[in-house]
């Protein structure tokens, strides 16, 4: 599957940002799906993931509560929903899809085998 994740961008503390990450080469429905980030400097870390069906999700502590993962299998694509930014949000947001027979939502990066390029958010005070 080749990933496409879109919709970063400059936004102010405070503001709410959608990011997009657009699927094709296969049904995104095989596929539990998730997002990282990596800030300047540091290593690319689990932000959140979302089950085949988008009935279960697993955010980490720093986001739970300010970030929503969806998913929308018809249009083959997955959606994180940032809101109440700040500026420690900062960084690359990478989609990941993973396609083991489990119903485990992984939190590692050697978990996922495919990986889209990234989309930069900046947040600025």
């Amino acid at each position: 599957v080749q990933l496409q994740a879109s919709g970063g961008g400059l936004v102010l503390a405070g503001d709410s940002l959608r990011l997009s990450c657009d699927a094709s080469g296969r049904s995104l429905y095989s596929y539990k799906m998730a997002w990282f980030r990596q800030a300047p400097g540091k290593e690319r870390v689990f932000v959140g993931a979302i089950s085949r069906s988008g009935g279960t999700t697993s955010y980490a502590d720093s986001v739970k509560g300010r970030f929503t993962i969806s998913r929308d299998n018809t249009k083959n694509t997955v959606y994180l929903d940032l809101n109440s930014v700040s500026r420690e949000d900062t960084a690359v947001y990478y989609c990941a899809a993973d396609r083991t027979n489990t119903q485990y939502l992984f939190t590692a990066v050697n978990d996922y085998a495919s990986w889209g390029q990234g989309t930069l958010v900046t947040v600025s005070s």
